[in-house]
C-alpha cells in the first residue's frame, strides 16, 4: 500500500467518484489514478467502489471506512509537514478558508489585508459558500478554518470557537413608508414582501421562527446567498430587505435607508472552527487573533485540547464577544 494509492483514492471521492475529473486534479493521466485504485483493492483483497462498467457508482461498506482511514492518514500526513514548515520559522505555507459571502465580502478584507502586511509568502485560498457547502468542504478537509454563522450542528467535526456578534437590518430604498416608520414591528414588516438570505436545508431559519411566533407568513419574495444581490432587488423595488449589518456600506448604500431591526431579531455569533488535534501554525494564530482579538494562542490550544463542546464554551463564559457594526 503506498501513500500515493490513498491520494488518488481521496481525490476520487472528493470529485464524486469521477476518475477523470480526479486525474486532472492531481495532473495525472486517468489510466494511471484507475491502475492504482485496482491494485490497492487486489491489495485489500475487496472492492472499494461498486462499478457500473468503467463507471463508479457507490462507496461499498468496506470501501467506507478504508476511505475514512486514508483521509485520517492523509491529514496526519499533512500535519507532520506543516511541523517540518513550522521548524524551519520561515512564513511560508498556506491557508484555507472555507466562508460566507457576507464574511468574504465585508468582514475579512481588514483581516486578510492586515495579515498579507505580515505573511506575504503564505498562500492563502477563500472558498464561499451556504453553511451545508462549508461543511462538507470541511468534511473534505479542504479548508483549514470554517467562518460562519450558526448551523453549528453541520460541524461537529470541529472545534467551534465564537469571535463576534452581529444583528440584521431592515433595508429599503429612499421614500419607502417603512423609511419613516420609525421602530418598525413584526407586524409591518409582515406586510411587505421580503427580500433576504437563502434559508439553510437543516431546518427552519430563525427568520421564518421569529415571524411564526407572531403568526404571520412572511411574504418571500427573493432569497439569494449574496448580500449585494439581495440590495440590487431591492433597489429594484422587489422588496424590504433583510441583511447583516456588516453588509451595510455608508457610501456604496448612499441610496438606501438602513433601519435598525436589533428589537426584532437576536443577535447572532460568527465563529470560527477547525479539526481538533489539528497542528496551527504560528500565522494561523496570527489570522485567528486578527479575526477576533480575544482568541489568543493560549486560548485557541485550551480549546483545541478541550474534551467536549462543552467544555468549549466554558472557556469563553467572561469573554465579551464584540459587535459587529
Amino acid at each position: 500500500m503506498k501513500l500515493q494509492q490513498l491520494r488518488y483514492l481521496a481525490a476520487i471521492v472528493e470529485n464524486d467518484l469521477n476518475i477523470t475529473a480526479a486525474a486532472e486534479r492531481l495532473h495525472t493521466s486517468q489510466p494511471g489514478v484507475s491502475k492504482q485504485l485496482k491494485q490497492l483493492e487486489d491489495e485489500l483483497g475487496f472492492p472499494i467502489f461498486l462499478r457500473q462498467g468503467r463507471t463508479l457508482t457507490r462507496v461499498t461498506p468496506a470501501g467506507k471506512r478504508v476511505i475514512d482511514r486514508a483521509q485520517k492518514i492523509l491529514k496526519e500526513v499533512q500535519s507532520i509537514k506543516r511541523l517540518a514548515d513550522e521548524q524551519k520559522g520561515d512564513g511560508k505555507g498556506s491557508l484555507a478558508i472555507g466562508t460566507t459571502h457576507t464574511q468574504a465580502r465585508y468582514v475579512l478584507p481588514q483581516v486578510i489585508r492586515r495579515f498579507r502586511e505580515r505573511y506575504p509568502d503564505v498562500e492563502l485560498h477563500l472558498h464561499q459558500g451556504t453553511s451545508e457547502q462549508i461543511a462538507d468542504m470541511a468534511a473534505r478537509d479542504r479548508i483549514d478554518f470554517a467562518i460562519n454563522t450558526g448551523s453549528q450542528e453541520l460541524f461537529t467535526n470541529l472545534v467551534l470557537l465564537p469571535c463576534y456578534r452581529w444583528h440584521r437590518r431592515i433595508v429599503v430604498p429612499q421614500g419607502h413608508p417603512l423609511a419613516s416608520e420609525g421602530k418598525v414591528t413584526i407586524e409591518t414588516l409582515g406586510k411587505y414582501p421580503i427580500v433576504t438570505y437563502v434559508f439553510g436545508f437543516s431546518g427552519p431559519s430563525s427568520l421564518q421562527q421569529i415571524f411564526a411566533r407572531h403568526g404571520i407568513t412572511p411574504h418571500v419574495a427573493l432569497t439569494a446567498r449574496d448580500a449585494d444581490v439581495i440590495k440590487t432587488y431591492v433597489r429594484l423595488g422587489m422588496g424590504v430587505g433583510i441583511v447583516a449589518s456588516m453588509a451595510m456600506d455608508p457610501r456604496e448604500d448612499s441610496d438606501l435607508v438602513s433601519i435598525d431591526a436589533s428589537h426584532l431579531f437576536p443577535a447572532h455569533s460568527t465563529w470560527v472552527g477547525f479539526h481538533q488535534g489539528a497542528l496551527l501554525r504560528s500565522y494561523m494564530y496570527d489570522f485567528l487573533q486578527l479575526l477576533a482579538p480575544h482568541l489568543t494562542r493560549r486560548l485557541v490550544d485550551r480549546a483545541g485540547n478541550a474534551a467536549t463542546p462543552s467544555d468549549v464554551e466554558a472557556l469563553f463564559t467572561d469573554v465579551e464577544l464584540p459587535v459587529y457594526r
